[in-house]
């Protein structure tokens, strides 16, 4: 098999410590030489709407470098390097006409099949012709794969890369692949999907992208919990009444009913995005921020976790969506999902949390809600909601009970309040996919999803999905434009969960100051 393998480690599981050490305070940022990063499905909308934006906006702040890198792009389309640069240009903001140009001159087009040699043959001479041009003086040769394209094809375009593309044994340097999900329908099918990858790249070299990993106040999960003493104390059971992490969006599936239907709410939100949240409010301390470390505790918050019992969910699916025509008429497919996850060890025993998701719903919003016992020896008596609330993506809101001004002895909410807008006026937010491509560029694999925790996760989510699958747990009927079905607000009040009705949190405002 021709090529070198860039990364040397043990063909599948963990990287070891001692070579993850090396990685901290992103050493590996200081690499010089040529980067060659392939786009494969360039001419898809995930390429078009999130790849090569990110790419751009990194290029725009100088984290890649036009004498250094060239970026490729591979898809079947018969198409010319000036009209893929084109598809691309309207998704390029908030820069000059002459700064979008340089950036697009960095970019190839190569056509071909995704399970051919040929096509591969020819996408490597570009990216070798390209490294010959550029190392002009020693330097290492650093190729980026990104798999813009269905799991299906996978195995397929892996074994082409391994075959064809890898960076050569005789520069030094490496090859990394970013995989998009689903990884898998079920514990069963990604365990093969695993198998087939580890054949054929260690773990260091495979990144297995969720971008809510990439989200700034995800990230910000870790430095909120474990370096403010305020939040130390009152992470537990002892404290935590239940917790909610929630994501709504006020649209259905819109032209993509017949793609949804093989997968649902469940595999479409839930097992990915929403278990990576639970992972990082749920977790322990781990022993420092190597990557490893973290995805250790991600691992064993996991394995924690205790069969989820069909009492407590409930499915729904909002009235119109078998109308499009991909949809069968018998569909049980959830648009619409609230399960509760329960974690067995010391911290946590009795904490309900409480993940849900849904499509077609009142509003679009995604958010932690970490509601808090009330006081010991409450002299107040009055039913308000005490919680720390997260915007995924925005802010930080801590409800407290304070005293209403006035002559009378009256309580209401108020809140502490970081608006990521006001607070960082002129610092800009990266997005995920920016974060995520930069990270993997620096082999940082922290934000990534490790093998054994892709494992952990289904193990969790597989006996309850084959279940709907089989039609044991149905989908109840909900209006589009609501809350979803009632009988999700009712596992809610019933895990404890306390609404506080007629509370508004209303964004600060530079009016204000």
């Amino acid at each position: 098999m021709p090529g070198g393998s860039g990364d040397s480690s043990p063909a599948s599981g963990r990287a070891s410590f001692s070579s993850l050490s090396d990685l901290k305070d992103l050493e590996l940022s200081s690499e010089s030489g040529c980067l060659s990063i392939v786009v494969l499905g360039a001419s898809g909308d995930l390429a078009k709407k999130k790849t090569f934006p990110a790419l751009f906006h990194l290029f725009q702040q100088g984290f890649l470098q036009s004498g250094e890198v060239h970026i490729f792009g591979y898809a079947r389309s018969n198409i010319s390097d000036d009209g893929l640069r084109e598809r691309i240009r309207g998704y390029l903001k908030g820069a000059s006409d002459e700064h979008i140009s340089q950036f697009l001159q960095l970019i190839k087009y190569v056509s071909g099949s995704y399970n051919s040699g040929e096509g591969f043959e020819s996408l490597n001479n570009a990216i070798s012709e390209n490294e010959t041009s550029k190392n002009n003086k020693p330097g290492s040769s650093r190729r980026l794969f990104y798999l813009a394209l269905p799991p299906s094809v996978y195995p397929s375009v892996c074994k082409m890369i391994r075959s064809y593309c890898m960076n050569p044994s005789s520069h030094p340097g490496w090859t990394r692949v970013i995989v998009e999900k689903p990884f898998g329908k079920d514990l069963e099918s990604a365990e093969e999907l695993s198998a087939q990858l580890g054949e054929l790249f260690n773990e260091q070299q495979l990144y297995r992208i969720d971008h809510y990993l990439g989200k700034e106040l995800v990230q910000n999960l870790l430095v909120l919990r474990f370096a403010n003493r305020l939040f130390l104390p009152l992470w537990n059971r002892d404290n935590i009444a239940n917790v909610q992490i929630v994501f709504r969006e006020d649209f259905g599936t819109e032209g993509r009913g017949g793609y949804f239907d093989q997968y649902g709410i469940i595999r479409d939100i839930i097992q990915n995005h929403l278990l990576q949240v639970f992972c990082l409010v749920a977790m322990e301390k781990p022993v420092s921020l190597k990557p490893e470390h973290i995805r250790d505790e991600k691992v064993k918050v996991l394995q924690s976790v205790t069969p989820i019992k069909h009492d407590e969910v409930v499915l729904g699916q909002y009235d119109g969506y078998k109308d499009d025509s991909t949809v069968p008429d018998d569909s049980n497919t959830p648009t619409f999902a609230s399960l509760v996850l329960r974690v067995n060890n010391e911290r946590w025993e009795g904490v309900p949390f409480i993940l849900k998701a849904g499509k077609a719903l009142n509003n679009r919003k995604a958010e932690i809600r970490v509601q808090f016992k009330d006081a010991p020896g409450d002299i107040f008596k009055f039913d308000l909601e005490v919680s720390c609330h997260f915007l995924i993506g925005n802010n930080t809101v801590q409800k407290n009970l304070v005293k209403k001004p006035g002559l009378e002895m009256a309580t209401e909410q108020s809140e502490l309040d970081l608006s990521y807008g006001l607070r960082y006026q002129d610092v800009k937010i990266p997005e995920a996919y920016e974060r995520l491509i930069l990270d993997t560029i620096r082999g940082d694999q922290q934000h990534f999803v490790r093998r054994d925790e892709l494992k952990a996760a289904w193990e969790i989510f597989t006996p309850l999905l084959h279940d709907i699958d089989d039609g044991k747990v149905k989908a109840l009927p909900y209006k589009p434009g609501t809350r979803g079905p009632p009988e999700a607000d009712e596992l809610s009040k019933r895990m404890g969960y306390v609404q506080t009705h007629g509370y508004v949190w209303i964004p600060p405002t530079l009016s204000k100051f």
